[in-house]
């Protein structure tokens, strides 16, 4: 899965959809409208390409909305975002787009309101941790699409022969942990991605297990915290500085972390749900719990979403909001989520894969979902903020990096990025 995180946040682990008129009609509902969508791939080949699931929905939708068309086009994560930028720069924005971040569009007045597109049941539908985290200056452009929360992954095998009985709970435990499977010989006792691949993601997970985060209770950023502060501090001294990470974290990027836990060289590593997949592949005997704090599990652990929206440009509102009504049902969103192991970003959904035993390895993920923290998508100023953090976290817990004077560093940029938006 090519991902933030994947990655969601990663990145980002984030689809895009993009409905453009490609018909006649007004959008208004007089004659035909064929609404084009634009979706990212979470497939991992193409037999489960995300280009089956469009394709088999829009169906759907069809036969029961003869008036609108619907023709799915599915990039890559990597190509996904820009193809959408570009149309909105040619002057031919999407009726319709799913991808990382939506605050800019929303910010150019681009965009609907989701209480312009969508039924009254299916907007309040929304898990609200994920709604707030669609606002932009407190109203809801972005629709969440496609969830991920984060867990200490460890490996059974590994930590029975190096005598570790329980999983850690705290910093202390994991440094303890790591000392062990060090002497039994594991390879990277704890993985920590501090990459340039998604390094925003193992730095928002590693603050919140301080404490901190990238931003305080009103949105103001607070990168440079003495919590925040601390944290890295303990990183650099306690977990790297005593070789518990087995490699340089600023040259190792989540996929590769990944693929080292599946190959059984890694002991534990903060991992999304499709960690689970990889690893039943590959045989590990793996377990999942919260992520540990400084004193016990965290405060809240990271989650990441992808962000539906939908463009004024062309007029379709109420073509695009039968649409999302559509989507955004429990049958649809329970499917999708299930195929590609991500979390519903409804609470009816929520429930019912809750109350589904397929499921079950997906619950503690999505038991946390409600209290999870994300990026500061809402922000203007984040991709460049984001942008920074991959550039220099890796070397702050590095042999001459300085945690302090790093964080600072990138408070300052935020802070100027974050004036010049006004």
């Amino acid at each position: 899965m090519q991902r933030r995180y994947l990655s969601l946040a990663a990145a980002t682990v984030a689809t895009t959809i993009a409905l453009t008129l490609t018909g006649c009609g007004s959008g208004s509902g007089d004659g035909d409208v064929t609404l084009k969508l634009i979706a990212a791939d979470y497939g991992d080949s193409e037999a489960n390409g995300s280009q089956n699931y469009w394709d088999e929905l829009a169906r759907a939708f069809e036969k029961k909305n003869p008036g609108i068309k619907v023709d799915v086009e599915v990039y890559s994560w990597t190509d996904v975002d820009k193809k959408v930028e570009d149309l909105v720069k040619d002057g031919h924005a999407p009726d319709l787009a799913q991808i990382g971040a939506y605050a800019d569009y929303a910010a150019a007045d681009k965009l609907y309101r989701a209480d312009q597109l969508l039924s009254v049941s299916t907007e309040a539908d929304f898990t609200p941790s994920l709604a707030e985290a669609g606002e932009y200056q407190r109203v809801q452009y972005g629709l969440p699409f496609g969830a991920s929360t984060r867990r200490l992954f460890y490996n059974k095998k590994l930590f029975a022969k190096a005598g570790i009985a329980n999983p850690p709970q705290s910093w202390s435990d994991i440094a303890r942990d790591a000392q062990l499977l060090k002497a039994r010989g594991v390879k990277m006792p704890y993985a920590l991605p501090l990459g340039p691949e998604e390094t925003q993601a193992e730095t928002l997970m590693w603050m919140l297990s301080g404490g901190g985060g990238y931003t305080d209770g009103i949105g103001k950023y607070r990168i440079d915290s003495p919590e925040n502060i601390k944290t890295f501090n303990w990183l650099k001294e306690d977990l790297v500085g005593k070789g518990l990470t087995g490699t340089d974290p600023a040259q190792l990027n989540r996929e590769d972390a990944f693929q080292g836990f599946v190959d059984g060289e890694v002991g534990m590593l903060n991992g999304h749900p499709t960690l689970m997949k990889q690893a039943e592949a590959k045989g590990i005997d793996y377990g999942t719990v919260e992520l540990p704090g400084v004193d016990g599990k965290a405060k809240a652990t990271m989650g990441v979403a992808d962000w539906m929206m939908a463009f004024k440009q062309n007029g379709h509102r109420a073509e695009v909001g039968k649409f999302l009504d559509f989507v955004y049902s429990d049958k649809n969103v329970v499917k999708f989520s299930g195929e590609y192991g991500l979390l519903p970003v409804t609470t009816s959904a929520s429930q019912a894969m809750l109350a589904d035993d397929k499921y079950a390895k997906l619950h503690g993920f999505l038991k946390q979902l409600a209290t999870a923290e994300f990026y500061p998508a809402d922000k203007t100023s984040w991709p460049l903020v984001s942008k920074t953090v991959k550039a220099k976290m890796g070397a702050a817990v590095g042999p001459k990096g300085n945690p302090a004077g790093v964080l600072t560093d990138i408070q300052n940029t935020a802070d100027a990025a974050d004036n010049a938006a006004g």
